[in-house]
């Protein structure tokens, strides 16, 4: 195993060989630069690097030219005389080789299935998702607590719904035991997940949800596995996007057990369009950001954000990115020149050139890099020649992708949906056996009162007055599902009552 990563370099005089240390690979790292400066190569060549000193690595391909990677470079390419010429300076002995790949996709056509369940997704990051205010999102919470306290499992989408219309039945009751639970904003929470239906997310969400050890496997020669997610749809909902690649660096840094400073990373995460994570986060977002940041590093995840300008990403987060490579950075306004002189000033000098001046005249392949030297210093920044990827440049034919699906270990894993008894069923059983209950309330009444009524008029004939029977009172110490049950029972001895459960239920649980 080697115990560098070779980026690129030397042979141009000023030039240095540019290498990442394979045991700081878990420091994270920054990818920053203009559209059209060389983002997508750099990021191709640290995923191969990692692949190929056993290192799993999860990215997104949000243009659609990273499965390439899966297939290597060949002579017959447009780049592969520029490629040669690079090579020949930066002093690399440049070999076509395909990677690993296992393609993933949220909604199962350009990859295997990938989902999370409604209840890993949280309170949090659902209500980052669907854009809550601040009581939508109360009510949010106290949706999940009731879920939790009533064994209402959360799965899907349809679980979801299927509580929050059994919130807005029983307001009352839920309001006195949580605090206001207004119909209004469970109605507005509503409408947001039935536009995040309609934007195919139905499908995100559900069982079997992913398995984290299949995003971190080698094949059999002990490559890691690049795992690729098909993003180029995704990217139509921004807020999606960058929820669930959230999502799923938390579940990474709550499930992974603490291992301290290995070797090398036990997985490389790489976020792009970071800029996509931050924008409009409410605060309790970010921090949480920046706590996996923090302390996902003590459980061998890199994180390596890639973004157009370093200014994206919060100080706290940016100052926690030691390996960086910063293609040009244009300067046309005084907001432009402004964020190139911030970006500069988070290099370690180097005094044979200015470092803004470099950011700003690098060209296309070339960047200003900085990674980690002995003891975790950063290095001296270098203007540096990108080398070229092994592997090839841009997106692979669709019959060569379909193969490399049919061939993964993951065909089939995820393909077909569970849907097991959760939140949806139960509180259909209950309002099942509410009306069960009613109806054989209602027919005993029945049978009562005309018994009652013939044992009146015998007493009227005998000249007696009938005693009169006290009521039983309900227990007080009831649960609040027990109640809810109750006043089910108690709307459906009625014609209104039995019309509301038809309407609301009833449409809620035709299609079943």
């Amino acid at each position: 195993m080697s115990e560098t990563i070779f980026v690129g370099g030397g042979g141009d005089g000023y030039l240095a060989p540019q290498s990442l240390l394979l045991k700081f690979g878990n420091r994270h790292g920054l990818i920053a630069g203009a559209t059209g400066t060389g983002k997508t190569v750099t990021l191709q060549v640290l995923a191969e690097g990692f692949s190929a000193e056993g290192v799993p690595v999860f990215m997104a391909d949000v243009k659609g030219d990273l499965s390439g990677i899966g297939a290597a470079g060949s002579a017959e390419h447009k780049l592969h005389d520029a490629f040669v010429k690079r090579s020949q300076t930066i002093g690399l002995d440049l070999q076509y080789r395909a990677f690993p790949v296992t393609f993933w996709d949220l909604f199962g056509e350009k990859g295997h299935p990938i989902r999370a369940t409604v209840a890993e997704m949280g309170p949090l990051l659902l209500s980052r998702l669907l854009e809550l205010t601040e009581p939508q999102e109360g009510v949010m919470n106290v949706a999940f607590r009731l879920a939790d306290e009533e064994e209402l499992p959360l799965l899907d989408l349809k679980d979801l719904q299927a509580l929050l219309t059994f919130i807005a039945e029983h307001e009352n009751e839920i309001s006195a035991r949580y605090g206001l639970v207004s119909t209004t904003s469970v109605g507005a929470i509503q409408r947001r997940l039935l536009v995040l239906e309609n934007q195919g997310a139905t499908q995100m969400f559900g069982e079997p949800a992913l398995d984290l050890d299949d995003l971190m496997r080698t094949d059999a020669d002990g490559a890691g596995m690049i795992n690729i997610l098909a993003a180029d749809k995704l990217m139509n909902s921004p807020r999606l996007y960058a929820t669930f690649l959230l999502w799923l660096l938390s579940e990474l840094f709550e499930q992974l057990p603490e291992i301290g400073d290995p070797d090398k990373p036990k997985l490389v995460f790489f976020f792009d369009e970071a800029h996509l994570l931050f924008t409009d986060a409410p605060r309790a977002l970010v921090a949480k950001v920046e706590q996996v940041a923090r302390l996902i590093r003590s459980k061998g995840v890199g994180v390596y954000f890639i973004t157009q300008n370093p200014a994206d990403v919060p100080d706290l987060i940016l100052g926690q990115l030691g390996n960086r490579v910063q293609h040009a950075l244009r300067a046309f306004t005084a907001k432009d020149q402004k964020d190139l002189k911030l970006a500069s000033e988070t290099y370690r000098d180097n005094p044979r050139f200015k470092t803004e001046d470099a950011i700003r005249d690098v060209g296309t392949g070339e960047a200003v890099t900085s990674f980690l030297e002995a003891k975790g210093i950063p290095g001296i920044v270098e203007r540096t020649l990108i080398r070229p990827p092994s592997s090839q440049l841009g997106p692979i034919d669709p019959a060569l992708r379909a193969q490399i699906m049919a061939r993964s270990d993951m065909a089939g894993k995820y393909t077909q949906t569970v849907d097991r008894d959760s939140a949806y069923e139960r509180l259909r059983a209950k309002a099942d056996a509410a009306a069960k209950a009613t109806a054989a309330t209602e027919a005993d009444e029945s049978r009562r009162t005309q018994a009652e009524r013939e044992f009146q008029n015998a007493r009227r004939y005998d000249g007696d007055r009938p005693s009169s029977q006290p009521r039983s009172r309900s227990s007080r110490s009831d649960s609040l599902g027990e109640t809810m049950v109750k006043s089910f029972a108690r709307q459906i001895a009625s014609k209104t009552g039995q019309a509301v459960i038809r309407g609301i239920l009833g449409s809620l649980f035709k299609s079943r």
